[in-house]
C-alpha cells in the first residue's frame, strides 16, 4: 500500500492528466481519449482519496462540467446543475435501489437514455423563448441563445404563459453525423464533439450546418406547481412540443434492471449516441429529502454500458478486396478490450476517408465497436514522432491488376479474375438470407475457382456430380446434398435474389423494400434514378449504385444468365385483410409455430408492419413463449395481446 506521500504524488499527476483532457475537452472540443479512459483515471483519483481520506483543494473530484469559455456572456443558474454518479454492474444498480427502497419505502424509478451530448438550459417567459445556457461549471454557463434560435425542431414558442427552465442535451443525431462527414473538409470525430462544436461557436453558420437535435427531460422551475413525479413532468414536457425520447417507469427492481438491458441491445440501432441509461426516482419531493452530495444527487445514478469507443495505436494498413472489387483499408492496432471483445483490426472505409480523417500509422487512433458492427477508426487522438502517412495503392493486393479510382474509393476491375472478389461475391451470394446454398462455403467456393474457374454466379449452376467428387474431401452424400442445395435454392423470392446480387450498398432491408416498391424483375431493371430515390431510405449513393449496376455490360450479361436457371417468386400484391392492414405488430418471446422471419412475411403480406419496439401507437404484440419486457409494456400501455392461436384465426380471418 502506497505510504501518503507516494499518494499524494501520484494524485497530483492524476489531477494533471485530468485537467489536460478536460481543458482538450471541454474547451477545445477536441479529446485526445476515450470517455472510457478519462472515466478509469478518474475513479482511479477517486479510489484513492476514499482509501487514504486526502482531497487535494484542486481535485476534479469537486468540480462540476465544463469550463465557461471567453467570448460568451456569462449565465448563472438558477440552481446548481449537477453530474451523476455511475454504476456498470446491475448488482450495483440494484443494490442502490434497495438501499432508497429501505430508507424511504418501496419507490417507482424511471428510466432514460444517458445521452452523449452537450447540455443546455432553457428560459421561457410568457410562453417565448428568452435564453439559452450551456451547463458550464454547474453554476455559470455561457449564453448561447443565438445559437440555439438556429435549431429547427426547438419550439420558440410554448403554450405555458409563466416562468418556466428546462433543461435538455444537445444532440448530433448519428444519421446527420455520418452524412456531415461524407461531404465535410474536416470530419468530425465524433457526434458529441460535433455537436459542442456546433452550439459553443460565435459562428451561427457552423451551428446551422450541423443540423442540431435538442431532447428534454428535465425542469428546473416553473412557476407554478403543474406535477408531482418525473412521469408527470415528462408529460408536461411533451405537451409543451419538446422532443422527448425514450422513457419508462416501474417500481420493481429487475424490471428496472431489464429495462436498461433492453436499451444497450438496441442502443446500436439507435439514431442517437447514448452510452447508458439514467435511472431517476419519480417522487419530486422525495428527491429533495434523498438530497444531494458536493457533486451527484443521491436520487439518480447513469448505468454505463460497456465501452464501445477507445483509443490505441494504429501499427499498419493492409487491403482487403471485397466482392463489388472495392480495396478496403483494414487497420492493425494494438490490441484493445471493446465491446465484450478483442478488438485487433479496424476499417478505414475507403482511401479518401483515410485523408480527410488524416489517420497516420503510428498515430493514436479512436475506435468504436457497437455491437457485432465492425469496428472502426473514427479519427485521430494523437499523432506522434513517429507517425508516417498511408500510402495509397497503384496495384490490386490480389491479383495485381492496376487499380480504378472513383471518388474516394480503389477499386480492382478484374472484375472475374481476382480470387477475393470472386470468393467473396459467390459467398455472398450462398448466404442464408441470400440463396440459402447449404453446404457452400468459403474453403469449397476456393476449391470451385482454383480447380473448374467457377467465377460467376450463374456459373454454379452447372457444376455436376462428378466435378464436386473429384474436389478435396467431397464423398458422395456431400456432393449430393449440395446438388440438391443448388437446386432447391434455383425457387427464390424477389427480396432474397435482390440481396444476392451484392449491389453495392443493398443490404437485407434495401432488398425488400426494391421488391416491395418494384415487384418484378423488369420493373427493377428498368428503374431509373428518379424511380429508386424515391423509395423510402434509398438515398444518392444507393440509386447511383443500382443504376450503374445495370449499365455494366458483364453484370447485365450475369443477371440474364440467373434468370435463365431461376424461378424469381416475383411479388404479389398484399391482401387486404381488416384485422392486419395498415396495423403495427411487436413480435416477442420464443415463437413455435412459426419463425420469426415467417410471422414477418406474412404480416407485410397482408399490408401491415412489424416494429422492434413497444410504443403507444402498437396495435398489437405476438406473444410466444418466455416474453419479457415487451409483453410487460404492452399490457401496462393496454395493447392487444395475441397468442400464436389468435393470430392463426386472424390471418385466416
Amino acid at each position: 500500500m502506497l505510504d501518503k506521500k507516494e499518494t499524494t504524488t501520484q494524485m497530483k499527476k492524476l489531477i494533471e492528466e485530468i485537467r489536460k483532457h478536460n481543458y482538450n475537452y471541454y474547451v477545445l472540443d477536441n479529446p485526445t481519449i476515450s470517455d472510457k479512459e478519462y472515466d478509469d483515471l478518474y475513479y482511479t483519483l477517486v479510489r484513492l482519496e476514499k482509501e487514504s481520506g486526502i482531497t487535494l483543494s484542486n481535485s476534479p473530484t469537486n468540480q462540476v462540467g465544463d469550463v465557461v469559455l471567453k467570448g460568451f456572456k456569462k449565465v448563472k443558474h438558477p440552481k446548481k446543475l449537477y453530474s451523476l454518479d455511475k454504476v456498470n454492474e446491475y448488482s450495483e444498480l440494484e443494490s442502490w435501489i434497495m438501499d432508497i427502497n429501505d430508507k424511504y419505502g418501496k419507490q417507482e424509478y424511471c428510466v432514460e437514455y444517458k445521452y452523449d451530448g452537450l447540455r443546455v438550459v432553457l428560459t421561457y417567459d410568457n410562453g417565448f423563448l428568452t435564453n439559452a445556457a450551456t451547463r458550464g461549471n454547474g453554476e455559470i454557463g455561457e449564453d448561447v441563445t443565438a445559437q440555439v434560435m438556429t435549431i429547427n425542431n426547438l419550439p420558440k414558442v410554448i403554450p405555458y404563459k409563466r416562468k418556466l427552465i428546462v433543461m435538455g442535451e444537445a444532440m448530433m443525431k448519428l444519421s446527420v453525423f455520418n452524412e456531415y462527414n461524407r461531404h465535410a473538409k474536416e470530419p468530425l470525430k465524433n457526434p458529441r464533439n460535433g455537436v459542442a462544436g456546433a452550439i459553443r461557436t460565435l459562428d451561427l453558420s457552423v451551428t446551422k450546418s450541423r443540423k442540431i437535435d435538442i431532447f428534454f427531460y428535465d425542469v428546473l422551475y416553473i412557476e407554478t406547481e403543474e406535477y408531482s413525479t418525473q412521469v408527470e413532468m415528462h408529460e408536461f414536457i411533451k405537451e409543451q412540443g419538446f422532443l422527448v425520447d425514450y422513457f419508462d417507469y416501474t417500481n420493481d427492481i429487475k424490471k428496472v434492471s431489464n429495462l436498461v438491458k433492453d436499451i444497450d441491445k438496441v442502443k446500436a440501432k439507435l439514431d442517437v449516441l447514448t452510452d447508458g441509461a439514467v435511472i431517476k426516482v419519480n417522487n419530486l419531493k422525495l428527491r429533495e429529502e434523498i438530497g444531494y452530495t458536493s457533486k451527484f444527487p443521491k436520487w439518480a445514478i447513469a448505468f454505463k454500458f460497456e465501452a464501445q469507443e477507445l483509443s490505441t495505436e494504429l501499427n499498419n494498413v493492409v487491403w482487403q478486396v471485397g466482392r463489388t472489387g472495392k480495396l478496403t483499408p483494414i487497420a492493425e492496432i494494438e490490441p484493445i478490450e471493446l465491446a465484450g471483445a478483442t478488438v485487433k483490426r479496424a476499417t478505414l472505409n475507403n482511401y479518401g476517408d483515410i485523408l480527410r480523417k488524416d489517420v497516420k500509422v503510428n498515430s493514436r487512433v479512436f475506435v468504436r465497436r457497437s455491437n457485432e458492427v465492425i469496428p472502426e477508426i473514427l479519427g485521430v487522438a494523437e499523432h506522434t514522432e513517429k507517425s508516417v502517412d498511408i500510402e495509397k495503392p497503384t496495384n490490386c493486393p490480389c491479383c495485381g491488376a492496376n487499380v480504378v479510382e472513383v471518388g474516394a474509393n480503389l477499386f480492382c476491375p478484374n472484375h472475374f479474375g481476382c480470387t477475393e472478389q470472386v470468393v467473396d461475391r459467390l459467398t455472398h451470394f450462398s448466404s442464408r438470407n441470400a440463396m440459402n446454398i447449404e453446404g457452400l462455403n468459403e474453403k469449397t467456393i476456393k476449391l470451385l475457382h482454383e480447380k473448374y474457374n467457377i467465377s460467376s454466379m450463374s456459373s454454379l449452376y452447372t457444376l455436376t456430380r462428378e466435378q464436386l467428387l473429384d474436389l478435396e474431401n467431397f464423398k458422395e452424400k456431400k456432393a449430393d446434398n449440395l446438388l440438391a442445395s443448388l437446386k432447391k435454392s434455383q425457387n427464390v423470392n424477389f427480396a432474397n435474389f435482390i440481396y444476392a446480387l451484392g449491389i453495392l450498398g443493398v443490404g437485407e432491408k434495401t432488398a425488400k423494400d426494391l421488391a416491395k416498391k418494384f415487384k418484378t424483375v423488369d420493373s427493377l431493371r428498368n428503374a431509373t434514378f428518379e424511380d429508386l430515390v424515391e423509395v423510402d431510405e434509398i438515398g444518392e449513393i444507393i440509386a447511383t449504385n443500382i443504376v450503374g449496376y445495370f449499365a455494366e455490360k458483364s453484370n447485365i450479361t450475369e443477371f440474364n444468365n440467373l434468370l435463365n436457371v431461376l424461378n424469381i417468386n416475383e411479388v404479389q400484391d398484399i391482401y387486404h385483410n381488416e384485422n392486419i392492414t395498415g396495423k403495427i405488430f411487436v413480435l416477442t418471446g420464443t415463437l413455435t409455430k412459426y419463425s420469426r422471419d415467417q410471422a414477418t412475411d406474412i404480416i407485410e403480406k397482408f399490408g401491415g408492419k412489424v416494429s422492434g419496439s413497444v410504443s403507444k401507437n402498437t396495435n398489437f404484440v405476438l406473444a410466444g413463449e418466455n416474453a419479457g419486457s415487451k409483453l410487460d409494456k404492452a399490457k401496462a400501455l393496454g395493447i392487444s395481446i395475441l397468442s400464436e392461436d389468435e393470430f392463426d384465426k386472424m390471418i385466416k380471418s
